[in-house]
């Protein structure tokens, strides 16, 4: 008999540092994901998302995560895709999320990351430990050449993590996150030869069969 991990073999996608574990979100984590968005991300007062998806109602966001994960599950395909990853704990605790994106990755060899932790979780390091957690991953079994990402001017935690893994200046651009509200936005560019690999190893587990249903029949497990 099929199991869901042999419908959807990106389930079986693992990455393991230090201290976290990385998987592609499932149904059953969306409750905790929630809730980590729930308790807090961010000073209210200002958002470092070009789209302000936390200020959605209490009542609402929920919801909206959940429509996200099956939003971007549903879109997925060969030519353009995105991986969720739920960020966790060893103890099992969801901290948050890392998103890696592409768009005619074969052709291309770029990914984009973006990324989030609940506040409880943040200012000890994890956000470098995941970012490079997905970029080993992209690299070194997808074959991926090029890394972006993007943050506000004024995001000195998410442009700290970029400049030490060895992120350049690549443009910039403007968002109106708010009403009234228009934040200038650095984008960041990565060479796989310009990253600054961390001293600890990534383990993986299910990376050929994610590679291949992403279709990326080239990568190395």
């Amino acid at each position: 008999m099929l199991t869901l991990d042999d419908v959807w073999p990106l389930f079986r996608l693992r990455l393991a540092t230090p201290r976290l574990a990385l998987r592609p979100l499932r149904d059953e984590d969306l409750p905790a994901l929630a809730e980590a968005a729930a308790s807090g991300i961010h000073d209210p007062a200002r958002t470092p998302f070009a789209a302000p998806w936390t200020d959605a109602p209490a009542g609402e966001l929920a919801a909206n995560t959940a429509r996200w994960v099956w939003g971007r599950r549903s879109e997925l395909a060969a030519d353009a895709w995105t991986v969720q990853f739920g960020v966790f704990a060893h103890d099992g605790a969801l901290l948050g999320a890392q998103d890696v994106s592409a768009a005619r990755f074969t052709d291309r060899r770029t990914i984009e990351t973006g990324s989030w932790l609940r506040r409880d979780a943040q200012g000890r390091g994890y956000g470098a430990e995941m970012r490079a957690a997905v970029l080993l991953w992209a690299f070194d079994c997808l074959g991926a050449e090029v890394a972006e990402t993007a943050a506000f001017d004024w995001n000195a935690a998410s442009l700290g993590v970029s400049r030490r893994l060895g992120y350049g200046p690549n443009g910039e651009t403007r968002h109106a996150t708010r009403p009234g509200v228009v934040e200038r936005e650095l984008k960041l560019r990565l060479l796989a030869e310009d990253f600054r690999r961390p001293e600890w190893e990534l383990e993986v587990g299910g990376g050929p069969e994610a590679a291949t249903f992403l279709g990326i029949p080239t990568a190395e497990g």
